[in-house]
């Protein structure tokens, strides 16, 4: 066998140090690390039924995550070693754009350009040209450039060359066969030649609105499978999942790319698998390809078959399910919103106080006195609105069947050092067969994870999901679902976990200029720029919304999704109604990380959903910066590198900061970065920064010059200082603080940060278990560590510290910095310090609720009434005095929104020492401790103090204290 080595034009890029120092490009960065978890399937997988990969290729090729990785230098083997044309074909570099244009970054000079097409994969290389094809056609090159519309919907192709398709072609037919596209010389002779990109010519002639999935009527059921480069489907009925026979094969029949059948009403309960025959540009070949329904509602226990199911089917829903939208925790607007983020096995594998039977999964909610749901229903009472769940479609890597998954006996982990490496052995040696995974990696979109049901046959998962659903609505909480749009888990032709490459290949992923599978997600990145994938997540949201009666989406990478479907998603889901569509879409929040990088970066494919281009929109997206300046560094960061309320010049932990003029600097810097972020991260907010300078928030920059703020409006900053991904809180707080303080002192700065984001203008987001010291025995990328390093205990009798040193492969190079910490004693809280920071939480969601000020739901609002003192350059540096104003008889251009207190003054105090600020502005107010700071178990609190005379402040060493004014006096 010869080798031939392929070299795309692009080059391939390791995330070098540049990149990595961008916090506010990779903080969603916190899902690069962990999606190195999963070996690149996509276009590498793509040759692997031709072509096997050598080894040494493949494991370099996990080293690297770029917008280019796909398209990486490759060695194949082929069994011709002339096969020149072979070459050509395994890319895909030129673009059929619209019915009349085809692009190709080539210049044909005096030579000429051919289509060929071959319905049955035939194209071959030999001395005469071109072999095999059933067509061959002339195409005209055009002077000038692509037409404008062709550049707007692919930017990244808008200096290439259009060839003209003649007028009288079935284009409709043409797009399934092989196609090419082959360049010659004057003289006759072949110098390039490529495969072809479809999804342009697909929308323009195939884009559809009808329905789609499995219908039912009281007559029967209708199946609609859209797949225009199809040349044959059938569908294959199943009596029981367990069937490896189909009691009935259906050939469907085709109107402009919908293929489509109807059969009986006995059908439903039934299961189902399309037959697709099609050519798939990753094997050259025309294949018989077996795939579920990409708008499947439900799965066989296996996930190999689409379950017949109708949801609107009494049987199926729990009691009082349809009226539902009236019993729904009210919100006044988005601003009331606070949110916390929970995986659904997290909250009750390990709860003792929950039956077995029940543990990890949807039913466990649905309990009324287990540890977990009273400890929800606390943080509901105390004004927590909404739950945010991992996912909990059908994903990959994880077993839906229970009885084939391995467990060890944690019995034998126990009595392990803390700082031991056998217990991260042991979770390693099983974790891709145990019933453990966060669930980043979607197979189906529309169908409940089947692992988290009591049962995964049957409608059994959706009965679940819905009562899941019902319960936390009646304890209090709306539901947010965390969404996996930017990339799929598998593709090709016969991965079991492929679904929409296997029906029309090649257009579902967003593929790079050589024609392979984009990867800069981690795998498989999806197009939404295509419109039937803009309309298959558009869909995909409103199942949720009327079937699930879901409150908010959270979207994963959503900066690799366009603006235009989100915005589309947000107007279709909130035209629902109560009346016609059981839910009140209204009141349904949506956002997600708005990262900016890979190939949509800078808009390389369309106006993407990022941060900057989100402002306007209402969708809210996650605010990297608070993060980052509040705890110091970023996620891929030296995790020693400390920040505001981690000892930053104040309390040094060793690590080298630089001189003390630099310190000085950072922690100014950081201030006026989170400042910005209390305002809600609004870029026209105006304050006074560390220089004394009055400066709008998207003056206010970064290290690379890019603005600080981006929102125009509060709901539209997600202000958070931990998630799952990385540390926990508590962890992160234990890495960067000096090792020689006290664990009181740890506990309190764990408080102070989420005091800093309870009481942020904007939404606040916290990760479940930062209110009671989680940690993950400082995992930093817990996706696939198991139970055992991401225990929650609500019983409040440990917080998991020191369980063993966290798995070796995303942590090693920390060991050094892990060890100590896990073996000194002083580090593990008790559970005395477990309930106190728990109590301390509940009364940073109390006062947030006491008063609309702390949820001002117009940047207006925010510019009037929230002020910053203790800036400027006289500023004393680790302390932030905020100030929010309500309407009064002083001010009559601002209104009265808050009946019991007409002012506020937060003070932040993340200073090792007391810090006692004189202000002659706000002398003179009746100010006093918050009543709930007045009750808080909390006695240092307590120990602040305001003299209106002077219009001073001494607030206790990491300490947040809250001075308000009441109306009555």
């Amino acid at each position: 066998m010869a080798v031939l080595t392929l070299t795309p034009t692009s080059s391939v890029h390791l995330l070098n140090s540049t990149s990595v120092a961008r916090p506010h490009i990779f903080a969603a960065d916190f899902r690069l690390p962990s999606r190195f978890r999963r070996p690149l399937s996509s276009s590498i997988s793509n040759f692997r039924l031709r072509f096997p990969w050598r080894t040494s290729f493949r494991e370099s090729i996990r080293c690297l995550c770029s917008s280019s990785s796909a398209a990486s230098p490759m060695s194949l083997e082929v069994a011709n070693p002339n096969s020149q044309f072979l070459d050509c074909l395994l890319y895909s570099r030129a673009y059929w754009v619209t019915q009349d244009v085809i692009a190709w970054n080539v210049a044909v000079g005096e030579g000429s350009c051919y289509l060929y097409a071959s319905r049955i994969a035939g194209l071959s290389f030999s001395e005469d040209g071109i072999d095999g094809y059933d067509l061959r056609l002339k195409l005209e090159a055009e002077s000038g450039s692509l037409p404008t519309n062709v550049i707007e919907k692919f930017p990244h192709i808008g200096n290439y060359k259009p060839f003209k398709v003649p007028s009288d072609l079935d284009i409709r037919d043409l797009v399934k066969s092989q196609l090419a596209i082959v360049c010659f010389d004057a003289e006759g002779r072949l110098i390039q030649g490529t495969g072809l990109q479809l999804p342009g010519v697909l929308d323009e002639l195939f884009s559809y609105d009808g329905p789609l999935g499995a219908h039912f009527t009281p007559e029967g059921v209708s199946l609609h499978l859209w797949a225009p480069t199809a040349q044959a489907v059938s569908v294959c009925i199943y009596k029981s999942p367990l069937d490896k026979t189909p009691m009935e094969i259906y050939q469907l029949k085709e109107v402009n790319g919908v293929w489509s059948t109807e059969g009986p009403s006995s059908w439903e309960g039934c299961h189902y698998v399309y037959e697709v025959s099609v050519y798939h540009p990753s094997t050259l070949k025309v294949e018989t390809c077996y795939a579920n329904d990409p708008y499947a509602r439900g799965l066989s226990a296996d996930g190999s078959k689409t379950l017949l199911v109708n949801l609107d089917s009494d049987d199926l829903k729990p009691e009082g399910w349809d009226i539902l939208a009236e019993k729904k925790p009210c919100i006044r607007s988005f601003s009331d919103i606070s949110i916390y983020e929970l995986h659904v096995r997290d909250f009750s594998a390990n709860d003792e106080t929950v039956g077995p039977e029940n543990r990890g999964g949807y039913l466990a909610f649905t309990l009324k006195d287990s540890a977990g749901v009273k400890h929800l229903r606390k943080l509901a009472d105390a004004g927590l609105t909404h739950l945010h769940l991992l996912p909990t479609y059908q994903f990959g890597d994880l077993d839906d069947e229970k009885e084939n998954w391995k467990s060890i006996d944690t019995s034998l982990l126990e009595g392990l050092p803390p700082d031991s490496a056998e217990a991260q052995a042991r979770i390693t040696e099983i974790q891709n067969d145990d019933g453990y995974n966060w669930g980043y990696n979607p197979v189906l979109w529309g169908v409940p994870k089947g692992s988290y049901a009591s049962d995964p046959t049957g409608p059994c998962r959706i009965i679940e999901f819905r009562k899941m659903v019902q319960a936390l609505n009646r304890t209090g909480l709306n539901v947010v679902l965390d969404v996996v749009y930017n990339h799929l888990h598998a593709n090709g032709p016969h991965d079991k976990d492929s679904v929409l490459d296997k029906i029309v290949p090649g257009y579902y992923l967003r593929r790079n200029n050589d024609g392979f599978i984009e990867n800069s997600t981690c795998v498989n990145n999806t197009a939404s720029e295509h419109y039937m994938v803009d309309r298959l997540i558009r869909d995909d949201l409103l199942n949720w919304v009327v079937n699930y009666k879901v409150d908010g989406f959270r979207f994963d990478l959503m900066g690799h999704i366009m603006k235009d479907t989100m915005v589309k998603a947000k107007s279709a889901i909130g035209s629902l109604k109560k009346e016609t569509d059981g839910v009140d879409g209204s009141r349904i929040y949506l956002y997600g990380e708005g990262w900016n990088f890979g190939e949509v970066a800078k808009n390389g494919r369309g106006i993407n959903a990022s941060q900057f281009n989100l402002s306007g929109t209402g969708i809210g997206s996650f605010n990297d910066r608070i993060r980052d300046a509040t705890l110091g560094g970023s996620p891929f960061g030296h995790p020693l590198q400390q920040g505001f309320i981690t000892g930053l010049l104040l309390q040094p932990n060793g690590h080298e900061h630089g001189s003390e003029a630099t310190q000085l600097l950072m922690l100014s810097t950081a201030k006026d970065h989170i400042q910005i972020g209390m305002a809600a991260n609004l870029k026209d907010y105006v304050l006074s920064n560390h220089e004394g300078k009055e400066l709008k928030g998207s003056e206010v920059l970064m290290h690379d010059a890019t603005p600080v703020a981006y929102a125009s409006q509060p709901t539209e900053t997600i202000n958070y200082v931990s998630a799952h991904d990385n540390e926990t809180l508590f962890d992160i707080i234990s890495l960067k603080t000096p090792m020689e303080i006290s664990l009181d002192e740890r506990c309190r700065i764990n408080h102070l940060a989420s005091s800093m984001i309870a009481l942020s203008q904007g939404i606040p987001f916290f990760h479940a278990g930062d209110e009671i010291l989680r940690s993950k025995s400082l995992d930093r990328d817990s996706y696939n560590s198991g139970d055992w390093f991401n225990r929650l205990d609500f019983s409040y009798s440990s917080n998991n510290w020191g369980v063993g040193l966290p798995p070796k492969g995303k942590n090693e190079h920390s060991w050094p910095l892990i060890k100590p910490r896990l073996q000194d004693p002083s580090f593990k809280p008790q559970s005395s310090h477990i309930v106190a920071t728990l109590h301390n939480f509940l009364d940073l969601l109390r006062i947030r609720y006491s008063s609309p000020l702390f949820r001002l739901d117009t940047a207006k609002a925010i510019q009037e009434r929230v002020r910053f003192h203790n800036t400027g350059p006289s500023s004393i540096p680790g302390a932030i005095v905020m100030s929010i104003e309500d309407g009064h008889k002083g001010i009559p251009s601002v209104s009265q929104i808050d009946p019991i207190y007409s002012f506020i003054v937060v003070i932040f105090n993340a200073r090792p020492s007391e810090f006692s600020f004189l202000s002659p502005v706000l002398k003179d107010r009746n100010l006093k401790l918050h009543p709930v700071q007045l009750m808080s178990g909390d006695e240092i609190v307590k120990k602040s103090v305001y003299d209106a005379l002077s219009g001073r402040f001494a607030v206790p060493a990491r300490t947040t204290a809250v001075f308000v004014e009441s109306r009555n006096g």
